[in-house]
């Protein structure tokens, strides 16, 4: 092990301060321009960390959060199986058909098997299973699928927000502090559920109202046949009884003793052992590659590269001067600070990513402890938990699953445009924020 890097070590002897913060806003700024995918940025930005000598390899490797990596891979690997049974595909027409294809209802009942379903699995997968059965109701509803796109939108970053595993930054505060999935749902359910019955009163006024479809096409809707959505009943009791198991071990994770990445993982393996049962050698392999190449390696890999690249200005020194004026901002006031956390939180996640943001915060937050006490922290990571999940809404680069909605929607010949989807979602991303500092002053403040 070779121990820290002194500056004398750092590239033509430069300040690693100035070396480290150069390659992080660089880093940042390429990403925010989507002009070179952002797996690869993250991961140029890591190697620069170490040819630069801010970091040497094993701490990089050190700074890698292996809890996070593990659970999403873990998580996407299971819902990769799952998917291929036909339940989503189920759940989505049999909500439609609950509401008569009233194309109101059908927005609510979406919207809430899309909060739903990011809840307990993560909202990058859910809107990737959701939005294409979508299309195709509304296709045959003959109605604009925009209103019911960006309802899935707000519904998965909003049901996200309530879980450990809703949402990326979820998982990785969580994996962080060691707060586990009991934590969050018992602190941020409760305030999940009313902003987003509060979200569907704009949804009406704005669309809702105006929703009409013709009794032919809701005939035609209300004539699909939701059992041949299920194409492998066998593979779908097996996928619900090792989802039950995982997320009961989720919950049970402090008294088992075990982190959400192993849960998630040997969940992943035994999904894929009871898909395999029986099948020779060669099946065997055919199925394993699929399984796993369904994992979303971009993600996995951007997360790699964003932990060692934020490692490097942890290293050199730069989070904790910014957690100092962040406090000398705020006087050292606790109830300050957490405002700030959330509402600064909540626009920066509108304007970039808020995986990187939240990855950045993470060790500011952590060097509060000693000024606020340990105990009274939680109140903070709570702030920058529904800042970045919240805040995600506020405009198509604020998360992950807002691009993949933009995704479907460009193959679908219905794109959704930048600025007049800001224009709408960021009020809308505000007044969610507010509700939530209402909810943090009355119960923790």
């Amino acid at each position: 092990m070779h121990g820290a890097t002194s500056a004398t070590q750092v590239l033509f002897g430069l300040s690693p301060l100035l070396v480290s913060l150069a390659i992080f806003v660089a880093t940042y700024a390429i990403i925010v321009t989507e002009k070179i995918n952002r797996a690869i940025v993250a991961l140029l930005g890591a190697g620069l960390m170490i040819f630069s000598g801010v970091l040497h390899q094993s701490e990089a490797f050190a700074g890698i959060d292996l809890n996070t990596i593990g659970l999403l891979t873990g998580m996407m690997v299971i819902v990769a199986i799952t998917q291929k049974s036909g339940v989503f595909q189920y759940v989505a027409v049999v909500a439609a058909k609950a509401v008569k294809a009233d194309p109101w209802g059908l927005m609510v009942m979406l919207s809430v098997v899309t909060a739903l379903f990011s809840a307990l699995l993560d909202n990058v997968t859910t809107v990737l299973l959701i939005a294409p059965v979508t299309l195709l109701i509304t296709d045959a509803l003959k109605l604009k699928p925009y209103p019911y796109l960006f309802a899935l939108i707000f519904a998965s970053n909003i049901g996200g927000s309530a879980t450990l595993i809703g949402d990326p930054p979820n998982i990785m505060i969580g994996s962080a502090t060691g707060l586990g999935f009991n934590d969050f749902f018992f602190n941020l359910a409760p305030l999940v559920l009313a902003v987003f019955f509060l979200t569907l009163i704009p949804f009406y006024l704005i669309w809702g109202r105006k929703l009409h479809a013709a009794p032919e096409d809701r005939a035609q809707v209300m004539a699909f046949d939701a059992n041949k959505a299920i194409t492998d009943p066998r593979l779908l009791k097996q996928s619900l009884a090792v989802i039950a198991l995982v997320i009961l071990g989720f919950m049970l994770a402090h008294v088992i003793g075990q982190e959400p990445a192993t849960i998630a993982m040997f969940g992943a393996a035994l999904l894929l052992l009871l898909r395999l049962w029986g099948q020779k050698g060669e099946d065997q392999s055919h199925q394993v590659q699929r399984g796993f190449a369904e994992v979303e390696w971009v993600t996995i890999f951007f997360f790699v590269g964003l932990f060692v690249v934020v490692a490097g200005v942890e290293k050199a020194g730069a989070l904790k001067i910014l957690a100092q004026q962040l406090l000398a901002l705020t006087g050292g006031d606790f109830a300050t600070t957490a405002f700030i956390i959330l509402w600064v939180s909540a626009v920066a996640s509108a304007l970039v990513d808020n995986i990187p943001f939240v990855a950045t915060l993470i060790p500011v937050i952590h060097s509060m402890a000693s000024t606020f006490g340990a105990e009274n922290i939680n109140t903070l990571w709570w702030s920058l938990a529904l800042g970045a999940c919240l805040g995600g809404n506020g405009s198509l680069v604020g998360a992950s699953a807002n691009l993949v909605v933009a995704g479907f929607a460009e193959r679908a010949g219905q794109p959704i445009r930048f600025l007049p989807f800001m224009l709408m979602a960021f009020p809308l991303m505000l007044a969610s924020i507010a509700v939530s500092s209402g909810y943090l002053w009355l119960r923790y403040l």
